[in-house]
């Protein structure tokens, strides 16, 4: 008869895996991908290497388990975010402030899991990130063309080109330093106008919707 974990041994067993995660993501955030390797992360975890590696048999398993769980993350706050919003295209506005807010909070974090030069392996694991982010986009531009907010347009050909007009606005090597919270303020708000005139909504009206959007604090802003 097949071995059955008790709950108590699948409550261990996840709480160990979420403090690797834990782990390899404090190293991300702190050194950059550079930093992401299975035994400092083990030490970092106050376990054995060789634990982590019943997690996760490469470090590629690892980059590709911490991408999905701060991806998840992500699009819950930029969800969120948008569902409180009035209207579809202010849910598309919502959806951009969140997480260019969240970028410039975490930015060596995202730094590292969306820029950073990686091995060819290590980068094809972090492809889904922003897979998952053009999708979100995508959903909230198709919404609003379908309300008649912007134009017919190609939305995941759009969706693609706002995350990367994001990552490199935001995390990119020429992004502009943001440490005050009034200069992330205005960058988020810059590249908000910038993805709505982009998409086709006329200079005063995306202002106005820009004006109108709630924006999240910034709690790390240039870091």
């Amino acid at each position: 008869m097949a071995y059955r974990r008790t709950e108590k041994v699948e409550r261990r067993l996840a709480a160990r895996r979420e403090a690797i995660l834990a782990a390899a993501r404090a190293a991300a955030a702190e050194g950059g991908m550079v930093a992401v390797h299975i035994a400092p992360v083990a030490e970092r975890a106050g376990i054995a290497a060789g634990t982590v590696y019943r997690y996760f048999p490469a470090k590629t398993d690892l980059v590709a388990a911490l991408a999905a769980a701060v991806a998840a993350q992500e699009l819950a706050a930029m969800r969120r975010a948008a569902e409180a919003a009035p209207g579809p295209l202010s849910a598309l506005a919502a959806a951009v402030a969140a997480c260019a807010a969240r970028m410039l909070g975490s930015r060596r974090l995202m730094a590292a899991l969306l820029t950073d030069p990686a091995e060819p392996d290590i980068d094809a694991a972090r492809q889904a990130f922003r897979q998952l982010l053009a999708q979100e986009f995508q959903a909230r531009i198709r919404a609003a063309a379908a309300g008649g907010h912007l134009p017919e347009q190609d939305t995941a050909l759009s969706a693609t080109a706002l995350v990367g007009a994001l990552i490199e606005g935001l995390i990119g090597p020429l992004a502009p330093e943001a440490h005050e919270p009034a200069k992330a303020r205005a960058i988020i708000q810059s590249l908000m106008l910038l993805s709505l005139r982009a998409l086709g909504v006329v200079d005063a009206r995306a202002r106005g919707v820009v004006v109108q959007t709630s924006l999240p604090g910034i709690n790390e802003g240039g870091k």
